[in-house]
């Protein structure tokens, strides 16, 4: 039976200054989902061991119980996932060619990953840079988000390489060989830091955003759920206990591919709105009918 692996790519969830407000945001909905997992758990366990003294009316409450709890962590940890990649997805923050996968767990960043490397290739685009980290702020230093993906790659005859920036990864998307002497410069760090500066000035001038409410003002690539809301398959209970974790305050900042002027970056962007809401339509039902085949079953 397959296993989710529900584990961060590091406690630090943003790849770029952040205002409190948003960071606190993230951290309250991992901590609900860290908290339903808890309660999910010790009725699953308190089932089992009901059914074990041959009550089964009180195992089968019990359970479901369990269940119910579950499909609130589901939710969200899903609101987190979406949350977190608008935040580092956002305009000014990464280009059309690049994905931030910080602040995701292993499998929600191989599912964004897939869909992302899909849509790229069906826009005509011939390769990708994905932000992985390097795993400074991991448990033991150890990259997770980075092998899987490098599986993924593998699995769809992708070749890669590790930049010289060892927290991004280049793809090439036509099936040949990536070539960082020919791959394109990543974007000047200046213009992305000044688009931050004026996001975070946005921010704390007035009051913090909801999510869906930023949403509207980028127009970036979607995250496959964000326009929906049902919830992700079960991760084992042991499992989602043991590896869920809180991002902390310090993260490298990563540099993007080459600068565009404002006045350009916006006829882009308009352009993209339509794509956008065709693909999240599109992809969000096979990435939830791939997630419940790897559902947990209890009872």
């Amino acid at each position: 039976m397959h296993e989710h692996e529900l584990s961060y790519m590091g406690p630090r969830a943003f790849s770029h200054d952040q205002s409190q407000d948003a960071e606190a945001e993230y951290d309250r909905l991992r901590d609900l989902a860290r908290q339903e997992a808890s309660q999910r758990n010790s009725c699953f366990q308190r089932s089992q061991e009901a059914y074990s003294s041959g009550d089964g009316a009180k195992a089968k409450e019990l359970s479901e119980q369990g269940k119910a709890h579950g499909r609130k962590m589901d939710d969200y940890n899903k609101q987190a996932s979406d949350f977190i990649f608008r935040e580092n997805n956002a305009d000014g923050r990464v280009a059309a060619d690049t994905i931030d996968l910080h602040g995701q767990f292993v499998e929600e960043a191989e599912e964004i990953l897939e869909e992302r490397i899909k849509y790229a290739k069906s826009h005509g685009q011939d390769h990708l840079h994905v932000i992985v980290g390097k795993g400074n702020h991991s448990v033991n230093h150890i990259q997770k988000i980075k092998p899987r993906v490098e599986q993924v790659c593998l699995e769809l005859g992708l070749q890669y390489a590790t930049e010289e920036n060892a927290g991004r990864i280049y793809v090439n998307l036509t099936g040949g060989p990536a070539d960082l002497a020919t791959a394109p410069v990543p974007s000047h760090p200046h213009y992305q830091q000044h688009q931050q500066h004026q996001q975070h000035h946005q921010q704390s001038s007035g009051s913090y955003a909801h999510p869906q409410h930023a949403q509207a003002q980028q127009g970036t690539y979607a995250h496959p759920s964000h326009q929906q809301q049902p919830s992700y398959a079960h991760p084992h209970p042991e499992q989602e206990q043991t590896q869920q974790q809180y991002p902390s305050h310090q993260q490298q900042q990563y540099p993007q591919q080459q600068q565009q002027y404002p006045q350009q970056q916006q006829q882009q962007q308009g352009g993209n709105q339509d794509e956008i809401e065709q693909v999240v339509n599109a992809v969000l039902p096979k990435v939830l009918r791939k997630l419940e085949k790897a559902c947990c079953v209890v009872m």
